[in-house]
């Protein structure tokens, strides 16, 4: 048994006994049977109108589409709720004056019924119209909703799935330099190399991670970069409040990548990299000293990489400067949740 259908048939009857009374309040006065009857009548319109619009404008829905034609979805719910509510006004006052014996028409005649009882149907069509346009209307949002999240979920598994191999790949180039140079330092690095390589694996999965495990990672990862360059390369690291934060994974690895790759890496000119925080950015500097020829030609996987994930992620584009003999990459502080 539909109780809520049973509740709302009971308030409804109700209502439609009041309004009958508000509708015709001398009824009551001329003749207490007329008034009644009118009520009586009024209830039971309220209830045959509200419910019967109800199932007549979803069986509408079911042939009529209002996401594909809403026009004619307008026009047939428009149609259909006049021709209910003719029929069933038309039937239940048969009813009542045939078989109950009493006269209920407003107005003397029964066009003043109808046009009354009309009047109340549109009111309950522009009621339910007006329902099942925001449910359609909510129904787009939500689908879009859904398809811009599994878009942006997508492109971001995409990404991610750029920046492990782009590590390793880059690893290893600056790896088999060092093996030609140093059998001893490039054992060395292999170690370090591990366990640098240890907090990619362990951190593809995720979309951010601390602050403090990524600097932790950067010192790792600059200390095998020492063992190559010694003091050609030189970097200072100021992030009193990194606790309160959190980064995409293998971000300041990657622009501390590209800032040697880019520059030049000399005991004449070493190469400066700062990491500090400045108006809810941190931001990473490494003095500009473009080198005329790469050893290798760049990927544009890098700096391009992390600009999406932080867009997604921070809804905020980093911001890059070069400008005062500075390569400035800014970028939006996330906080932990």
């Amino acid at each position: 048994m539909n109780w809520k259908l049973i509740r709302l048939a009971i308030i409804l009857f109700l209502f439609g006994a009041a309004s009958g009374y508000l509708t015709c309040p001398n009824c009551y006065k001329e003749s207490y049977e007329q008034g009644r009857n009118i009520s009586l009548f009024t209830a039971c319109m309220w209830v045959m109108l509200w419910l019967g619009n109800a199932y007549t404008q979803r069986l509408c829905d079911k042939y009529i589409d209002w996401l594909v034609s809403p026009r004619k979805r307008l026009f047939v719910g428009l149609l259909v709720a006049v021709f209910y509510t003719v029929s069933s006004v038309m039937l239940l006052t048969l009813l009542f004056e045939n078989i109950g014996s009493f006269s209920v028409s407003f107005g003397n005649s029964i066009s003043g019924t109808l046009i009354f009882s009309t009047g109340i149907s549109i009111i309950i069509w522009l009621f339910h119209t007006g329902k099942d346009f925001l449910y359609a209307y909510r129904q787009i949002a939500v689908n879009a909703e859904k398809l811009q999240t599994e878009t942006i979920t997508s492109r971001f598994e995409a990404l991610k799935s750029q920046v492990n191999p782009h590590f390793l790949f880059n690893s290893l180039n600056s790896l088999s330099d060092l093996v030609y140079e140093d059998a001893d330092l490039a054992a060395k690095f292999i170690k370090q190399l591990s366990q640098v390589y240890r907090y990619v694996l362990d951190s593809r999965e995720k979309d951010l991670v601390p602050l403090e495990e990524e600097l932790k990672f950067l010192n790792s990862y600059l200390f095998l970069q020492k063992i190559r360059f010694d003091d050609k390369l030189r970097f200072e690291i100021d992030l009193p409040n990194a606790a309160q934060f959190q980064i995409p994974p293998v971000s300041l690895q990657i622009l501390a990548e590209n800032a040697m790759k880019h520059n030049i890496v000399s005991q004449e000119d070493p190469l400066h990299i700062s990491i500090y925080e400045e108006e809810n950015f941190l931001i990473f500097r490494n003095n500009l000293q473009k080198k005329t020829v790469l050893k290798e030609e760049s990927s544009g996987i890098g700096l391009a990489n992390i600009e999406a994930r932080f867009e997604i992620l921070s809804h905020q584009k980093p911001l890059v400067e070069e400008a005062g003999g500075y390569f400035t990459v800014k970028l939006p502080l996330i906080k932990q949740l």
